[in-house]
């Protein structure tokens, strides 16, 4: 488990084991703390120098670029290409244009090591080159915020109208019942009066399009139409994965 939500945690753990006996007096309460100790300072001094030799970088928090959770650090989940790095900093450059308080907030991105080893449960973040980043909201006031629905970003969804294309049914009709399974990972709602920023998510979205790096951005087909980002580069992600109406997908080349 440690392996699959980490990808170095299984390996510290297993040093851990090594070094604590369980004939020791009070193993487990050892093996605890040597496990912390040994996690942080891989997380944050060991880890970030040896993942450059994979072409993986930490995603630049700054004043502008945020994660969402600090979990998406110390679950080392924030690793992207200099590339896609590059992307995120000069996207959120150009969105501040316009919105000057409103951080990018990021969501998963890439594990540091192995092109191929999958970051669940995501289908396609294994190369580095994928990163997920929260919508925009208003409060309850109408006003642009920084604040999200969701505790873990994901599952609070900007379902279809009546009017608009409704492919979270048409993929559940065809059998795909992951499709809908984000709305189980929230980890909890939050700030239940918000909306999407329908101005402020078209905003961000565009200033990614922009991003000659940028190949594709999912989104679902209903937001998509709603906020008419006819640009060729956004397209639907299929039925095999996830609903994307609660986050964009943005990946680079």
């Amino acid at each position: 488990m440690l392996t699959i939500i980490t990808q170095i945690g299984g390996v510290v753990y297993f040093i851990s084991l090594l070094f604590v006996k369980s004939t020791s007096y009070k193993y487990r309460l050892k093996r605890l703390a040597l496990f912390t100790l040994l996690y942080l300072l891989a997380t944050f001094a060991i880890i970030p120098p040896l993942a450059n030799t994979f072409g993986r970088e930490r995603v630049s928090n700054k004043d502008t670029i945020a994660a969402h959770s600090f979990f998406y650090i110390l679950a080392n989940r924030n690793y992207v290409t200099p590339a896609l790095n590059n992307v995120l900093e000069k996207t959120a450059l150009d969105f501040q244009q316009k919105y000057p308080e409103i951080k990018l907030q990021y969501l998963d991105a890439n594990f540091p090591f192995i092109d191929g080893f999958p970051l669940l449960p995501h289908l396609s973040h294994s190369d580095g080159k994928k990163i997920d980043v929260t919508f925009i909201y208003n409060d309850n006031f109408g006003n642009i915020t920084n604040l999200k629905p969701a505790i873990s970003g994901y599952g609070v969804y900007e379902a279809p109208k009546k009017t608009e294309v409704n492919m979270p049914s048409i993929c559940n009709d065809k059998g795909y019942w992951q499709y809908d399974f984000p709305k189980y990972l929230t980890c909890g709602t939050i700030n239940k009066n918000l909306t999407i920023s329908e101005e402020g998510t078209k905003a961000l979205s565009l200033s990614f399009l922009k991003q000659q790096a940028v190949t594709k951005l999912f989104i679902e087909p209903h937001l998509k139409a709603r906020l008419r980002l006819f640009d060729n580069k956004v397209r639907f992600h299929g039925c095999g994965a996830v609903r994307h109406d609660d986050h964009l997908h943005v990946q680079v080349k």
